[in-house]
């Protein structure tokens, strides 16, 4: 897996996204559909949470608790990271 591919992979999130301020990356996607490994995932994850915590987004991975829309909401089992971005 190249950096390349992990920025493309998150420019395609952006463009495929029907709520830009909400992105959700699973399980399936990841392990299953792009067949990355736990190495792999690392790297990936490093990438995309510096990428959207400089442009202002709250990273959360599986497990945590958040806030979104007013409603308190945790990172389920099969999903591995959330970034949000509140509106202002």
């Amino acid at each position: 897996m190249t950096d390349a591919f992990v920025i493309n992979y998150i420019n395609k999130k952006l463009e495929e996204s029907t709520d830009e301020n909400f992105i959700r990356y699973t399980f399936y996607e990841l392990r299953v559909k792009n067949n990355l490994s736990e190495k792999d995932l690392e790297r990936f994850f490093k990438i995309n949470k510096d990428y959207f915590e400089n442009k202002e987004y709250k990273v959360y991975f599986t497990g945590a608790k958040f806030q979104y829309k007013n409603a308190n909401m945790t990172v389920q089992p099969n999903e591995l990271m959330i970034a949000i971005k509140e509106k202002e």
